[in-house]
């Protein structure tokens, strides 16, 4: 089992953002999950994995060369995969894992997030799309969300695809035991 995480590659400005990052990589390293992530040494990315790696867990990152050309690459992985394109870096990471959580982070964060659930909306895959919503990071966005339901451009079984939760334990046990309610795609 491997949950890919989305993060930011910064830290952000409350230290609640930081302690999720590495109680969330421990989270996972303590129950056999590995981690994929964005491969990165720097930000919530580097916290998330430098906190799986030192409690024992499983490391995959995947990364542009073009960021490893900026010298951002994690160099104590447990395996870094380096690819060509940002395209080639989700498909990767999504290939590798059973399911998908967003920590709090900024435009990257949000449209690895809402891609992955859109491909699930659409049916390509079946895999947990979750959020950790650390000191309410997340709440603003939720409330969007749910106006785009009211207003008919989201249907309420698409919207109940996101999994939310504030503790990382209790999310990652929802990611875990995810079941998909969905049976077709948005266009079956």
């Amino acid at each position: 089992m491997r949950i890919c995480v989305f993060c930011g590659s910064s830290v952000g400005k409350k230290p609640d953002y930081l302690e999720a990052a590495r109680n969330f990589g421990q989270v996972l390293a303590r129950r056999g999950i590995g981690l994929v992530y964005g491969g990165a040494s720097v930000g919530m990315m580097g916290e998330v994995a430098d906190a799986a790696l030192a409690a024992g867990g499983e490391v995959i990152g995947v990364i542009p060369q073009a960021l490893v050309d900026k010298e951002i690459a994690h160099k104590n992985l447990t395996d870094l995969r380096i690819v060509t394109t940002m395209h080639e870096r989700k498909a990767l990471m999504a290939e590798l894992s059973n399911g998908f959580v967003a920590l709090p982070g900024g435009t990257g964060t949000l449209e690895e997030a809402f891609e992955v659930w859109t491909w699930g909306v659409l049916g390509f895959h079946k895999k947990a799309c979750a959020w950790l919503n650390v000191a309410g990071y997340y709440d603003s966005l939720l409330a969007s969300i749910s106006h785009m339901e009211e207003e008919g451009f989201l249907k309420p079984e698409h919207r109940q695809m996101v999994l939310v939760d504030s503790d990382a334990d209790a999310l990652v046990t929802k990611v875990v035991n995810y079941t998909p309610a969905l049976t077709r795609s948005k266009w079956d």
